[in-house]
């Protein structure tokens, strides 16, 4: 592509561009042994919930009318010259550290994949679609307040610079489902996705358990040809081949991957390598939560008792995750190359951090240790205040109201100049439980979904006031 990954990077953040409807299928030819072509289930109702139109312009499709829409992503007609049936992909994964083969998309499959207007290939693919062979004991489907949820976290990720996947589409399907974690019976929604790939890192997994050299050859192939990177470091060894080209652009993805979950104070919860999309796309929010302050130890998920995957420990996780990787393709390589590609892991993130906080502070870079003393100094400030990080950053824009030792670190750092409204507000969109609790109760109790429209415009007009995030160090 050309502009390299810098460019493909910039553009996948930028404001979506309209484009026509321009049908491509290249995962077809990987399908035999990927997946499992499955059918949508038939639900009672379809009620169209939520359109992302500024999504669905950059594939062509917001000229859809809502009937044609609902029947594409609700009822699951095939769009025009595009997947001939839906594909449920077929992957491994460590959850929780503990291997398991057993799974696979439960309740989602691939419904389609198009082309953007930059060229680039994007997926369309569903969450509570109905049962797969991959369903175990489980019934497929997805609550709506699941949805609702989905929807909130990718619009305040992709607002605080977080590469995500996009909520495309949630459609209410009639259904009562019993659910443990929630009150129940509670209504039931299907969802589309918008993202640039579905290839885990758990599909790897899968092709190294069952020693399928071949299929992990053309996995490799595919995923170097969709999702194009910048190529190793020049003194990286054996950095023609094509298995250590894609470790390298799958570190450097998923550090700055982590390092945007940090700095946007996100704690995603499960972080199993089957969670873990090699396009370096944040996706499948479960028990996500914000923080409502500066904890490390801060955990969402009710289950992870441990605190594998607190706050503080999400770099950690998504290092294991890229070393699990190396582990896969050592069916196509030596180690010692791979091994080299995740030492760059922790500098990569440290710098990508940096970055990314004077990029939310509203503050030009300077380098890496100037900027790692100002990261520093903020979250020695959160620590001892207790201050909510949206909050913190916020009333600190641009280096406004910097004392003692934030004054201090920041004394050589340049603003960046904006003059966008949000910043003259009285204080920032945040998104902590309480609220997502009150949207939701609004939805369910009253059907108003007033609430939810108003907090995504809201979202968007501070994505707007941040601009794009910075590209990737190493770029």
């Amino acid at each position: 592509m050309p502009g390299g990954f810098a460019a493909h990077y910039r553009d996948m953040r930028a404001e979506p561009q309209a484009a026509s409807y321009r049908p491509d299928t290249p995962i077809l030819d990987l399908a035999p042994w990927l997946g499992d072509s499955v059918e949508a289930a038939r639900f009672p109702e379809t009620r169209l919930r939520f359109r992302n139109d500024r999504q669905a312009g950059s594939v062509g499709v917001d000229k859809l009318s809502d009937q044609d829409w609902v029947n594409h992503f609700g009822r699951f007609t095939p769009l025009p010259e595009n997947l001939p049936q839906p594909l449920a992909l077929r992957y491994h994964g460590h959850q929780f550290r503990v291997y398991n083969p057993e799974i696979g998309d439960g309740r989602g499959f691939l419904f389609a994949q198009l082309r953007d207007a930059h060229g680039r290939l994007l997926d369309l693919g569903t969450k509570g679609s109905g049962r797969t062979p991959w369903s175990r004991d489980g019934d497929g489907r997805l609550t709506l307040k699941g949805a609702v949820r989905e929807i909130l976290a990718t619009e305040m990720l992709e607002a605080l610079g977080v590469y995500t996947s996009k909520t495309f589409s949630v459609v209410e399907t009639g259904e009562k489902l019993q659910r443990g974690d929630e009150p129940s019976p509670t209504r039931s929604a299907v969802m589309t996705r918008l993202s640039h790939g579905h290839i885990r890192i758990g599909t790897f997994q899968r092709l190294l358990a069952l020693d399928e050299r071949a299929h992990m050859d053309a996995l490799v192939q595919y995923c170097l040809e969709q999702f194009p990177g910048s190529p190793p470091p020049g003194d990286a060894p054996q950095a023609d081949e094509p298995a250590v080209r894609l470790m390298h652009q799958v570190v450097e993805r998923l550090a700055d991957l982590a390092a945007s979950w940090m700095v946007a104070g996100f704690v995603h919860g499960v972080l199993n390598t089957d969670n873990m999309n090699i396009s370096g796309e944040s996706f499948d929010y479960g028990p996500w939560r914000f923080l409502p302050r500066w904890d490390p130890s801060f955990t969402a998920a009710y289950f992870d008792h441990g605190g594998l995957y607190a706050f503080g420990r999400q770099p950690e996780a998504v290092h294991w995750n890229c070393g699990q990787l190396a582990v896969a393709l050592r069916l196509l390589s030596d180690a010692a190359p791979l091994i080299g590609a995740l030492e760059r892991f922790a500098p990569l993130y440290m710098a990508s951090v940096g970055r990314r906080w004077c990029w939310r502070l509203g503050v030009e870079s300077r380098d890496a240790q100037a900027d790692g003393a100002l990261v520093g100094a903020c979250e020695t400030m959160m620590m001892q205040s207790g201050e909510a990080p949206d909050a913190f950053f916020f009333r600190h824009r641009g280096g406004r109201n910097a004392e003692g030792p934030l004054g201090e670190a920041l004394s050589d750092y340049e603003p960046i100049e904006s003059d966008h409204p949000y910043w003259s507000h009285e204080k920032p969109q945040t998104m902590l439980i309480d609220e997502v609790e009150a949207i939701w109760s609004a939805i369910d109790e009253h059907d108003d979904w007033q609430p939810l429209h108003d907090k995504v415009a809201a979202i968007r007009r501070m994505g707007e006031a941040h601009g794009p995030p910075p590209t990737p160090v190493g770029h």
